[in-house]
């Protein structure tokens, strides 16, 4: 598989293979086919055996230049795709990596709904038909936007950022159970609706009866790995009558606290200490008061 990134061919056109990537993409700029051009036939058509000796992706030609000969003869001969842009090097680069960097990223998909609450976004999973859509339903109609129901692609860019974003057929599209299937744009407007989010935290609904690990105090973290990076995962238990809709946005709120620096629960768990200890202080005083 090509490696997820593009380079120069550098000191491999000199001759040196010892730092070369073979997997990568190769760039030949003005400066490498002016160096070409201004070698011998003979010299030439070496340096470029050299280089088209490996299975290269794909080379792309700046500028516009012509490739020197023996250039396409050689990597036609092995299958090598050659490619020419009238971008100058520097913009070719620019424009090209974040395209390679989305093509090779790593990818999953994930039963679930994503919904953006506050800026937030949350991803909402559970067993099917615990209710997910009928609550990311009532925080649309709350203002809130829906990025994806029901299926989630799940994309990792960079080391620890997952964007998450709907099936191309799905288009907003909400299946609820007893009514069918919903647009959510044509119900509540374009403003209800996001092509993708960030996802920061997930909300995994459970049943009352079977639910195990849902935090009370807000000191425990649980997380959960998805393509190698770890989501703060909250378990909300349901019962009848429980408003997981403003539970949602509470968890939402709680993020952002969290992420500027505000720990509620670690600031009230210091006070209780604190407190705690006061007592412990003046018990242990009265204790050696002997007079």
């Amino acid at each position: 598989m090509p490696d997820a990134d593009i380079a120069s061919p550098g000191l491999a056109l000199a001759g040196y293979h010892g730092r070369f990537m073979p997997d990568r993409m190769h760039v030949l700029g003005e400066t490498e086919i002016t160096y070409l051009a201004s070698l011998e036939a003979v010299i030439r058509r070496s340096a470029l055996e050299g280089f088209f000796q490996y299975d290269l992706p794909a080379v792309f030609i700046t500028k516009s230049l012509d490739p020197p000969e023996p250039l396409l003869e050689l990597a036609l001969a092995r299958h090598i795709p050659v490619l020419r842009t009238a971008l100058k090097t520097a913009e070719f680069y620019k424009r090209i990596k974040p395209i390679i960097e989305d093509t090779f990223a790593p990818r999953t998909t994930l039963h679930g709904s994503l919904t953006d609450v506050y800026g937030v976004g949350l991803l909402f999973m559970g067993r099917s038909g615990i209710g997910k859509s009928e609550c990311v339903l009532d925080l649309v109609e709350r203002g809130h936007r829906l990025v994806a129901d029901d299926v989630v692609k799940v994309t990792r860019r960079g080391n620890d950022v997952l964007i998450g974003q709907g099936h191309e057929l799905a288009a907003h599209h909400m299946e609820i159970r007893g009514v069918g299937l919903i647009d959510i744009p044509a119900l509540f407007g374009a403003r209800s609706v996001r092509q993708q989010k960030r996802i920061e935290v997930v909300v995994h609904l459970e049943d009352w009866d079977t639910a195990e690990g849902a935090d009370r105090t807000g000191l425990q973290r649980d997380t959960m790995t998805i393509l190698d990076v770890a989501i703060p995962k909250v378990i909300v238990p349901l019962n009848p009558g429980k408003n997981i809709t403003v539970v949602s946005e509470v968890v939402a709120m709680m993020h952002l606290l969290r992420y500027s620096g505000v720990d509620v629960a670690a600031a009230f768990n210091e006070r209780l200490i604190k407190k705690m200890r006061e007592k412990r202080g003046v018990r242990e005083y009265l204790r050696g008061d002997l007079e």
